[in-house]
């Protein structure tokens, strides 16, 4: 579906963005790639890199805050894939007012600007951390996700439609615990929250293609949410500094000590499929047909949480992701 269409990414120079990219430069013959991001710099070194060479990429500077500018990136675009966030739970703790900015404002402008330019589809990725929120970041996230679903009652006679991507930490991305921990070992000494505490995994190259197979699939309305590996972060530090001292820090400001990807309220209205989830809008005011995805809708009271998820990575698992992280070309 992205052969000969023009594809434009909020966040584009970031570490989703970039591979997202690349897997539509190689998998795929676009008319055009538009990057959208409003750090000049980080847009110049993707500019330079070999992999992003082609003239179907166009790099066009500016914020998701920024409407008119949005609107003016938008023309002509076929489909949108939003990855613009702020991100860091922590600083988001004590600058919520441009989390609010950029996470909540931002999806409006996407959602209006988008409409405005008859954009047809609008994917929007999103968080474990949007699920029962306790920090601010989630927060921002829910009220996005809230908005992008809500989308689809705006477009009206416009057939444009807006669908989220749901999922859990990203391997390697941009400020995650992997580079963090590997950094660590070569100064000895770990810093953990606590060894207990479980997360979501996924690969970069996972996130992207399950974004973009939700793109294909969508109808409007729905969270796709892949199933995930969970691991603790004990395991996590032990398959990376088996023989690094380690030091508990404790839970930071807004975390959690376990992230959940549906909630259980949220069960009666999702079908579960062999390798994913599907949360289907619960009061859909435009065209909408659950029926239309193959599953079992899940049981009542059911939620997908990364402590009680039965597929949990031993330190043998991690130990073999790791490897493949650090031979892995990062752009």
């Amino acid at each position: 579906m992205l052969n000969g269409k023009t594809i434009m990414i909020t966040g584009g120079t970031g570490s989703f963005g970039k591979r997202c990219c690349q897997e539509i430069l190689t998998r795929f013959n676009p008319e055009k790639v538009i990057i959208f991001s409003r750090d000049e710099l980080k847009q110049s070194e993707m500019a330079s890199h070999s992999v992003f060479s082609s003239e179907r990429i166009r790099f066009f500077i500016g914020d998701v805050r920024d409407m008119p500018r949005l609107e003016r990136a938008m023309a002509g675009v076929d489909y949108v894939i939003h990855a613009a966030a702020l991100k860091q739970v922590t600083a988001a703790e004590y600058n919520p007012h441009e989390f609010i900015k950029t996470n909540i404002n931002g999806a409006m402008n996407v959602v209006d600007a988008a409409i405005a330019t008859d954009v047809q589809r609008v994917i929007a990725l999103s968080t474990d951390k949007a699920v029962n929120p306790i920090n601010l970041y989630g927060a921002t996230k829910l009220c996005s996700d809230k908005i992008f679903i809500a989308g689809n009652s705006y477009s009206g006679k416009i057939d444009t439609r807006f669908s989220v991507v749901r999922y859990g930490n990203v391997i390697g991305s941009r400020g995650s615990v992997i580079p963090i921990f590997l950094k660590q070992k070569e100064n000895g000494l770990i810093t953990i929250t606590k060894p207990e505490m479980t997360r979501f995994i996924i690969s970069i190259e996972d996130g992207v293609s399950f974004a973009l197979r939700s793109l294909n699939d969508m109808m409007g309305g729905e969270i796709f949410i892949p199933k995930l590996p969970s691991c603790s972060i004990g395991n996590l530090a032990n398959a990376i500094a088996p023989d690094c001292p380690v030091k508990i820090i404790g839970l930071r400001p807004g975390e959690k000590l376990h992230e959940a990807l549906i909630p259980a309220d949220e069960a009666h209205h999702t079908t579960e499929q062999e390798d994913r989830y599907i949360i289907h809008p619960s009061n859909p005011y435009w065209t909408y047909n659950s029926e239309h995805y193959k599953g079992d809708i899940c049981k009542e009271g059911f939620g997908y949480n990364s402590l009680d998820n039965p597929n949990q990575l031993s330190v043998e698992d991690l130990t073999g992701l790791v490897e493949t992280f650090r031979n892995t070309e990062v752009i």
